[in-house]
C-alpha cells in the first residue's frame, strides 16, 4: 500500500438505510431482491469523497458474503467508488462490538482515527465505533442516548451533509 493510501481518511458505510434502501418486506439477500435502490444523492456522495478519501462498506449482514454485498452494490452504480466490504463472513466478526472495528483498522493498517464509522443505528454503528477509537457520523434525526452525548460524533440528516 502506498503511502499516501495509508495518509488518506477512511469512510466505513453501514450498508441497509445508509448507503442503501433496507425495504422491509424484503427478504433474504439484497442482491437477489427484484428491486434495489441507493439512499438520495449517495452516488454523488460517494464519487466527491473518493476523490479524497478511501471508502468501505463495514456491515452486519450476516447472511451476505463480501461476494453479494459487492453485487447489490453493483446494482445501483456505487461499486466504482467502494475499495472493499467487510462483514462479518470476512472478518469472522458480527458488527455492534468494538472488535469489528478493530478487525478492520488491523486489515487495513491504519489508526483508528484516521477511519470515521457512518451509519443510521446508534447502537450497532456508533457507540461501538466510538469505543473502538473511530470517529463516527450518525445518520439520523433523533437524539443521542444520554450516556453518549459527552462524546464526540456528527450528526446529519441526509448524505449530501457529508459534503459540507
Amino acid at each position: 500500500m502506498s503511502d499516501s493510501k495509508t495518509k488518506q481518511p477512511i469512510f466505513l458505510f453501514d450498508w441497509g438505510d445508509t448507503l442503501m434502501v433496507d425495504f422491509p418486506e424484503m427478504t433474504g439477500k439484497m442482491k437477489e431482491w427484484p428491486k434495489v435502490q441507493m439512499q438520495p444523492k449517495a452516488d454523488e456522495v460517494l464519487a466527491e469523497l473518493s476523490k479524497s478519501a478511501r471508502l468501505f462498506v463495514a456491515t452486519g449482514a450476516a447472511d451476505s458474503a463480501e461476494s453479494d454485498i459487492r453485487a447489490a452494490f453493483d446494482r445501483v452504480g456505487l461499486c466504482a467508488y467502494l475499495e472493499g466490504y467487510f462483514c462479518q463472513s470476512n472478518l469472522g466478526i458480527g458488527k455492534g462490538t468494538p472488535r469489528f472495528y478493530q478487525a478492520i483498522i488491523k486489515q487495513l493498517g491504519v489508526t483508528p482515527d484516521q477511519c470515521t464509522m457512518v451509519g443510521d443505528h446508534f447502537e450497532k454503528d456508533i457507540a461501538p465505533a466510538l469505543e473502538a477509537g473511530l470517529k463516527a457520523i450518525w445518520l439520523t434525526d433523533q437524539r443521542g442516548p444520554a450516556e453518549h452525548r459527552r462524546r464526540q460524533f456528527l450528526k446529519i440528516k441526509s448524505l449530501n451533509e457529508l459534503l459540507h
